[in-house]
């Protein structure tokens, strides 16, 4: 079974939407042509000669990974190191690259999600919810036609506020118009003013689906010009964000949890903060590096966070308010090539999905 590349960009976009990557980051496509035919993907957390390796002898054509192998500008393409040598490799071999970084990151499905899932905390909600990505959508229609367009409104993924969905606000009201030469109006004549009833209806959606709702209100909408608007708000957008905020199904010990975290993330040793001396309950998770969210994790009251990595200055953050937990940023994102492998497969049952056998961790330990 082959599929188009774009089919599997906008089925891992539709969990992450390359819009929610943070500023600095590359995520999406770094090699190859979304109209390409794929063969078989290989999943890794990340890229390195020996992953394309296994993808050439696998005769996949594409390597999807967590961390994006080009993330700075590149000047030259010598080979001079191995981001060089594996782009050069890649192109050779005809294999497209796509990286599903801090977007997935960022996810409330995705890499605190699975994180959460194997530690076994029930996850509550983001911990930094994203900003300045809500938008508040208004437009005016007709009477007769209000329901069908606020469903397609709906339908296009508008209208949901925390775990509610089909959110909207309604106001009755005239709308006024004059149909001028070569228009076919849906009311009214051409050349008189048009007194119609109207219903305006708001509601809020995040920034990245705003073409998607007007597409299908245009498909649903009677009037030739429709008449809306579009604004940005300030509200945090609380389905996507840094780090998960979640609870222990029981309070644990400082000891228990040291040691299930040793033995889940397969990790020799942990560093942490000086116990609290206190059952731990309320938790916080931030895969990979999540120093910039220890402020948040204990302003929402969390016992303990734990994250990839932390600097040293960062444990005096703590200040005897929380527990920190330092564990690793391979072993705290290394779930996520079962997440994309889950993600694909749920839809592309048939398709040659692989999760690589090799460990891109870069870190020993004596």
């Amino acid at each position: 079974m082959h599929i188009k590349l774009k089919e599997i960009i906008d089925l891992i976009e539709s969990v992450a939407p390359l819009q929610t990557q943070e500023s600095y980051d590359n995520s999406g496509l770094i090699v190859g042509n979304t109209n390409d035919q794929i063969t078989g993907a290989l999943i890794s957390l990340d890229l390195t000669e020996e992953v394309i390796e296994e993808a050439i002898e696998l005769k996949y054509n594409l390597i999807i990974t967590h961390h994006p192998p080009v993330f700075k500008p590149l000047k030259k393409i010598t080979g001079a190191d191995e981001t060089e040598r594996c782009l050069i490799k890649a192109i050779k071999n005809g294999i497209a690259l796509y990286a599903a970084h801090t977007n997935l990151d960022n996810s409330s499905q995705g890499v605190n999600n699975i994180l959460a899932e194997k530690i076994g905390i029930k996850p509550s909600g983001i911990l930094q919810p994203i900003k300045s990505v809500v938008r508040k959508l208004v437009v005016f229609v007709p009477e007769s036609h209000h329901e069908v367009v606020r469903q397609a409104i709906f339908d296009a993924g508008a209208g949901v506020i925390g775990k509610y969905d089909c959110c909207s606000f309604n106001t009755h009201g005239t709308g006024t118009f004059r149909a001028g030469k070569g228009t076919n109006p849906h009311v009214g004549e051409i050349g008189e003013l048009h007194f119609e009833p109207e219903i305006r209806i708001e509601t809020v959606f995040p920034a990245w689906i705003e073409n998607k709702i007007l597409k299908a209100v245009n498909k649903v909408h009677p009037y030739e010009e429709i008449a809306w608007d579009s604004y940005q708000l300030t509200n945090d957008y609380n389905l996507a964000g840094s780090g998960l905020i979640g609870e222990f199904p029981d309070p644990m010990s400082e000891i228990d949890l040291l040691t299930h975290l040793k033995q889940t993330l397969n990790i020799p040793f942990l560093k942490h903060t000086e116990f609290l001396n206190k059952p731990l309950k309320r938790v916080a998770i931030c895969g990979g590096s999540g120093n910039f969210l220890i402020k948040d994790a204990i302003a929402r009251k969390c016992d303990v966070f734990i994250t990839g990595e932390l600097k040293y200055h960062d444990f005096f953050t703590a200040d005897g308010k929380i527990l920190l937990i330092e564990a690793g940023h391979y072993e705290t994102e290394q779930f996520t090539k079962e997440l994309l492998y889950q993600i694909l497969k749920q839809k592309f049952t048939t398709f040659a999905l692989q999760i690589s056998r090799l460990s891109s961790n870069p870190v020993k330990y004596f």
